[in-house]
């Protein structure tokens, strides 16, 4: 779940996520045979392709078994053997919540395959076949934030992420705030979405500012062109945010969280009405501030509540968002947990 900095990823900006504690838990048992066969208590179907990583992932049916066959193409190495396994697949974590649930799939789905078949992958490895393999699955050019937030979450801590160089900072996040996340009851796949047109858009603007991204460019130069104006206020809202945060100003982490959904809403348009009224109505409610959370397009808004208060918070919210869109919100007060990784 990221608190601010979103859009930013793909060029090499500032993105600020938490690893949540919702989990993708993937349990397998090896076959001697070479074929992998995946099952889910969540998705539809029965997943079954060799380990070897031939088959190609966009004609993998049921559609959520290509993030395994794009894992197990990257994988590939004359030197790797291709263990097959039987593979049962459960979550916590909401599907097209905007909650990074794909991301998280593919994480665990790389870690376990290595696993199973007794070699290790370096953690950033993880996250970029993971970020490769969901690609693959969907079309949409993801960036690397959800994969690196799944791999290297720290407990109590939001984590700074330079998405030029990779480089990570955990943030402490205070005792005093909790972090509540409410899903407007839409779903949101990015397939169907305007993610890669804006994608185009910013690769565009930098082209013709003749910056590599737009992490170089100044507000001057893109005060002209929303999209690319987003991108350059958000890396500094997300900075701004980070330093209101060691310093336990919580109103001003507040105020900043509102301007980054009005940037996400009016310049880059990844909002959508219920997104406006639920961000609304959790501002309304007390929360310091709140903002669509995730690449937008339906999915969930985020907040950051007095932790004395979340309950109450949550209650006048969820009820002001049901009078205005008849709508059913699922809210969710999340903790930053560690990242993935093997479990017994």
């Amino acid at each position: 779940m990221n608190l601010i900095g979103d859009h930013t990823d793909y060029q090499d900006g500032f993105c600020l996520p938490v690893a949540i504690d919702r989990e993708v838990v993937v349990r397998a048992v090896a076959r001697s045979d070479g074929i992998v066969v995946a099952r889910s208590d969540a998705l539809e179907g029965i997943v079954e392709m060799p380990a070897d990583g031939f088959e190609d992932p966009r004609r993998v049916v049921p559609k959520w078994g290509r993030s395994v066959a794009g894992v197990l193409r990257l994988l590939s190495q004359p030197d790797r053997p291709a263990v097959g396994f039987d593979a049962d697949v459960s979550s916590t974590v909401p599907v097209g919540s905007g909650l990074s649930s794909s991301a998280a799939f593919a994480v665990a789905f790389t870690i376990l395959t290595g696993e199973v078949a007794g070699y290790t992958t370096s953690p950033h490895s993880v996250a970029w076949i993971a970020q490769a393999a969901e690609q693959a699955a969907t079309g949409v050019p993801c960036g690397l934030m959800d994969q690196m937030a799944s791999v290297f979450g720290r407990a109590g801590h939001a984590l700074l992420l330079d998405c030029r160089n990779l480089d990570i900072v955990p943030v402490p996040l205070p005792d005093s705030v909790a972090i509540v996340v409410v899903h407007t009851g839409l779903g949101r796949r990015l397939e169907g979405s305007a993610y890669a047109q804006r994608r185009a858009a910013c690769e565009a603007a930098a082209t013709r500012l003749g910056v590599d991204t737009l992490r170089d460019a100044t507000i001057d130069q893109v005060v002209d062109d929303p999209i690319a104006r987003h991108v350059v206020s958000e890396n500094r809202r997300t900075l701004a945010f980070v330093d209101a945060l060691r310093t336990g100003d919580l109103d001003r982490c507040g105020r900043l969280m509102d301007e980054s959904h009005a940037s996400l809403r009016d310049d880059f348009r990844v909002s959508t009405p219920e997104l406006d009224v639920l961000v609304d109505a959790l501002v309304g409610a007390g929360a310091y501030g709140a903002r669509l959370t995730g690449a937008g397009f339906g999915g969930c808004a985020v907040a950051l509540v007095r932790s004395d208060e979340v309950d109450e918070v949550a209650t006048r919210a969820c009820s002001r968002y049901v009078s205005a869109t008849g709508l059913t919100p699922t809210p969710l007060v999340v903790r930053a947990v560690d990242g993935a990784g093997p479990v017994e």
